[in-house]
């Protein structure tokens, strides 16, 4: 293996790290943040749509990002769907939490703010690298939330709104990880 070679496998290989750190930092950021909402008696359904809003912000804010430093016009693309889809849908969200007497968060959780941070410092193929790395991944987890909230959710007006935003996540998730996919194969 050539020099060049074992500098680009060492650079994949740290944003690879790069990405999966980010996805431990909101994995165990989204966990800290639920544990004092368990405490205060707050139903699973309303954590559900106090994650989803969190989530949400979180994905047009990623999304504006991408349309700013990806140098990919797909990652572009993707990320201006994003930045739509979820402004739509955290609208649609706060209207429900309204109706329902749930506060929504208002600001980023700290954890979707580092990975924010942190993609910031990258560009070109590398930003759109971690970036749809991390969407696959957030989507992943996305949809599995939110069929679980379609399919056992207790409030009615909650689980409906899971069940009509399923196939839009479904979707991004697909295109999510076609756009990663032919990232991958570009490299």
């Amino acid at each position: 293996m050539s020099e060049s070679d074992k500098r680009s496998v060492t650079h994949w290989l740290g944003v690879f790290c790069s990405v999966a750190l980010f996805a431990l930092v909101l994995s165990f950021g989204r966990f800290m943040t639920a544990q004092p909402q368990r405490s205060a008696g707050s139903s699973p359904d309303h954590r559900f749509a106090r994650n989803a809003a969190a989530g949400g912000m979180a994905g047009v804010k990623l999304g504006e990002l991408a349309q700013e430093k990806a140098s990919d016009p797909s990652v572009r693309a993707f990320g201006r769907r994003m930045a739509e889809d979820h402004t739509k849908t955290g609208e649609q969200l706060k209207q429900l939490a309204q109706s329902q007497n749930i506060t929504l968060p208002a600001e980023l959780e700290a954890a979707d703010q580092a990975r924010y941070d942190q993609l910031s410092k990258l560009s070109g193929p590398e930003f759109d690298y971690a970036y749809m790395q991390m969407m696959v991944q957030d989507h992943e987890k996305d949809v599995a939330e939110f069929q679980k909230e379609a399919s056992s959710g207790k409030n009615t007006a909650i689980k409906n709104f899971a069940a009509q935003t399923l196939p839009t996540l479904e979707d991004h998730l697909r295109e999510a990880r076609d756009v990663a996919a032919n990232r991958k194969a570009s490299l």
